[in-house]
């Protein structure tokens, strides 16, 4: 005999038909009205109380008995099917009774040993808070994503995918952005989108429509933008349907011929973003290069020169992007992986030495610079940077010696101040009043040479 057999419906079948194909599989009865008129979305994180019953009363979980809240995300899959539907349905503060067929809860199986197999349930659930899905990699609430329609299977654009879009801009209200369009995702930048947008796109499936909100440091951030009136520091709203979108071949899906081509093309492309002072969509392109052929071995000795010459010439390009872009760290980086390949590369040692420059590290910037002078004695770059270096250091040596001799003055006068109390409370000890005057015109003479 099933469970509801034997609970001979001790609770009443009521409540509304919530289910999408109205089979009476979830049933809901407001217990208590909610506020307000947004409901959770498709992604959002909700936090209810409940109470689960068997038909017959029997209860088999509580949170309220915990006294924690529990928290899910909505249409994820992540509880049964008849809880999805519901809090879809439920307004912040609503509290509702959900009568639930087996089909939307543990089915056949049930789930031993509290819930036998084909029982319907009856729950109670207040919602008390639903909030957007953090889609950043650090989740520092940077983008956050509410869907409104859910997109179809799990694939999603990745760098370099060809996209197309539908988008409205916002900001306070005021909408600064609407297009249709197609693109590349790297490309986005100079479409006048911030880094954001791109961000959000990549955690998209086909189809699916969401609203964004992004924060500054993934939006204008703190300068803003003139062109759209955004003022600095905003918080900007996109709406988003990815209509379509083809992804760009991974490393592992190309053969070796593809990865030459490919980047032979996209080279092209970086070189063109940086003529156009466009350098971070530039390094995008060189960094493509990079995962393509870093790890590639067993090339003929044809593809092995084309394939050098192409990291080479990408990482030299990463180097130029990130000294324009004031990365001097990630610079060095860049020089140090192009003089892997060619030791004594003239490009590689010069912006090796602007990028410790940059860094503020001077001596090694002038070691780096003899060596470059050494190896190009008829570059004036190099003897002019070599100079500068030099005068760098000595400035500095100069600085630390005024540090220096200031902290030393200061601690002779904080020892000298230290005697002379020492010695007047002596004299106060024995009475000597012709001490006291004497380390008084101490005194005097100390904040004279201050």
């Amino acid at each position: 005999m099933t469970a509801e057999e034997q609970s001979e419906h001790s609770i009443p079948m009521e409540g509304e038909d919530i289910t999408p194909k109205k089979d009476g599989g979830v049933l809901k009865l407001v217990k208590k009205e909610g506020t307000g008129t947004e409901l959770p979305m498709t992604g959002d994180k909700v936090f209810v109380h409940y109470v689960g019953t068997l038909l017959d009363g029997t209860p088999f979980d509580s949170s309220r008995d915990r006294g924690e809240k529990f928290s899910f995300e909505l249409g994820k899959g992540q509880v049964i099917k008849a809880w999805d539907i519901s809090v879809a349905t439920m307004k912040i503060g609503e509290r509702s009774q959900l009568i639930c067929k087996p089909e939307y809860a543990y089915g056949s199986a049930g789930s031993p040993p509290k819930i036998p197999p084909n029982a319907t349930l009856v729950f109670e659930v207040e919602l008390f808070e639903f909030r957007g899905e953090d889609i950043t990699a650090d989740e520092d609430g940077g983008i956050v994503r509410r869907i409104i329609t859910k997109g179809q299977g799990y694939s999603k654009p990745n760098e370099g995918a060809a996209v197309e879009v539908t988008l409205e801009g916002s900001c306070e209200g005021r909408v600064f952005d609407e297009r249709e369009l197609k693109f590349e995702i790297g490309d986005g930048e100079s479409l006048g989108f911030p880094a954001g947008v791109e961000k959000a796109l990549m955690a998209m499936e086909q189809g699916e429509e969401a609203l964004f909100h992004i924060k500054p440091k993934y939006g204008f951030g703190n300068a803003g933008n003139t062109k759209y009136n955004i003022p600095d520091g905003a918080t900007l709203q996109y709406k988003i349907k990815l209509t379509a979108f083809e992804k760009a071949k991974e490393s592992w899906e190309m053969n070796t011929v593809e990865k030459l081509e490919q980047s032979a093309i996209v080279k092209e492309k970086g070189t063109q973003y940086f003529k156009d002072g466009k350098y971070k969509q530039a390094s995008v392109q060189y960094k493509r290069i990079v995962s393509w052929l870093e790890n590639e071995s067993g090339l003929s000795e044809e593809d092995g020169k084309q394939a050098k010459a192409l990291q080479l010439a990408a990482h030299l390009n990463l180097a130029m992007c990130f000294l324009k872009l004031q990365e001097p760290s990630q610079a060095l980086e860049s020089c140090d992986k192009s003089l892997e390949i060619d030791s004594s590369n003239e490009k590689a040692l010069f912006r090796r030495g602007e990028a410790l420059f940059g860094m503020k590290e001077f001596d090694m910037a002038r070691e780096n610079f003899q060596r470059f002078v050494q190896l190009y004695p008829v570059n004036k770059a190099g003897k002019s940077q070599l100079i500068l270096c030099q005068k760098r250091i000595k400035e500095q040596h100069e600085k630390d010696k005024r540090v220096y001799a200031n902290m030393f003055t200061k601690f002779a006068e904080r020892d000298s101040k230290k005697e002379s109390v020492k010695v007047k409370s002596e004299s106060k000890e024995n009475g000597d009043d012709e001490m006291e005057v004497e380390n008084g015109d101490e005194e005097v003479a100390i904040e004279e040479k201050a």
